[in-house]
């Protein structure tokens, strides 16, 4: 692409840092690992931070460490990642999906409340392309009801609820690193928590389940996994974290741009712009079609910007309609929002290092192709 939809912004010092670790003999579980750890916890204000190797191996271990079991059920929204189904899946938990607002693209209190069933045991909520969600109603809800809360935060490190960041709400959150997200560690994820016992655990089933505190021959009390992440990838992560603030005030700015040349056309519907009760941490730019738009129209959109080296996204295709889920599942309601949403929304190129030239030609060529001719 010549303008792709997402691109890290590697700096010389992040490649120092990399560079330093290197030449270490310590490349994993080293001091690296701790520092990056550390840094996550006190930018978050949460007492501890699991560093892994993907967001996907984050929501795992939380699913574990809070003692999730099968036959549970989970609510959360359809309009997510894959990797929510198929986390919930493998450890054969139900998920109950729930409907979306149409602006914020977060399930709402009263949709979580309305979904709250007899074998309900946790709510796990997306703060979607780092618009946060309402989490602090939400976790009255499941304090009410004793049930445990999971926040879905990987596209939303920096956002913010009434002065507090997301992912310090919950009883778990997550956060994940990849290349398109607002830092990166290349690969990796990270799960928070103000629990020990579950930061505990997660550090024991990350690395195969073994607990150094027990004598050799019996360390292993309980099927781990090999979710570490190296040193490596921690040192480039704790280089961009240093410049996260400065990154948000930067993507914060691009999608004012990107709005002041969008919102006024009669076909489409930029993103919110500011959230009533918090801070956007600006992941995606994702704008709807119209509401008459067909999914056979954003697709057209879609591939016209692909053919000419403009980067573009499909984000999501509603997790109830995928085949791994037919029979798997419970839904709370229509889920007539989701499936409207999912068919019209278009993602944007949208990085910091994006310029205004590069803004204003997506903008004319996307708005071109919206035009009959």
């Amino acid at each position: 692409m010549r303008i792709p939809l997402a691109k890290p912004a590697i700096l010389d010092s992040d490649v120092e840092a990399v560079i330093r670790v290197l030449r270490t003999p310590n490349l994993a579980m080293g001091p690296g690992l701790a520092e990056f750890e550390q840094a996550i916890a006190a930018y978050l204000g949460s007492p501890f931070a699991v560093a892994v190797n993907s967001g996907t191996s984050a929501l795992h271990l939380a699913l574990r460490c809070l003692d999730l079991h099968e036959g549970d059920e989970v609510i959360v929204p359809s309009f997510a990642f894959a990797a929510i189904a198929n986390v919930l899946l493998q450890e054969r938990i139900a998920p109950v999906f729930v409907d979306i607002d149409q602006r914020t693209l977060n399930p709402t209190p009263a949709a979580i409340q309305a979904a709250i069933g007899p074998r309900t045991r946790a709510v796990l909520v997306v703060h979607t392309f780092g618009y946060p969600a309402e989490i602090d109603v939400i976790r009255e809800i499941t304090r009410g009801h004793k049930l445990r809360l999971i926040e879905d935060a990987c596209e939303a490190l920096g956002a913010e609820v009434r002065g507090k960041k997301v992912g310090s709400f919950g009883d778990a959150a997550l956060f994940a690193f990849y290349p398109n997200k607002q830092i990166t560690t290349g690969e990796g994820g990270i799960l928070v928590t103000a629990d020990p016992a579950v930061a505990h655990r997660a550090k024991l089933l990350r690395s195969q389940g073994k607990d150094d505190s027990l004598d050799w021959a019996g360390q292993h009390t309980e099927i781990g996994y090999s979710y570490r992440i190296s040193d490596i990838n921690c040192a480039l992560g704790t280089a961009q974290l240093s410049r996260l603030d400065g990154r948000l005030e930067q993507r914060q700015k691009l999608a004012a741009s990107y709005e002041a040349r969008l919102r006024h056309h009669p076909a489409i519907r930029p993103p919110l712009s500011a959230c009533p009760f918090g801070r956007i941490s600006w992941f995606a730019y994702a704008v709807q079609l119209a509401e008459n738009s067909t999914r056979q129209d954003r697709d057209r959109v879609w591939q016209s910007l692909l053919d000419r080296g403009i980067g573009a996204g499909r984000y999501f295709a509603p997790l109830h309609n995928q085949p791994l889920l037919q029979d798997r599942h419970r839904r709370s309601g229509s889920l007539a929002v989701t499936e409207s949403v999912a068919s019209r929304v278009l993602a944007l190129p949208f990085f910091v290092g994006l310029t205004e030239d590069q803004i204003e030609e997506v903008c004319s060529t996307f708005l071109g192709l919206l035009t009959p001719t």
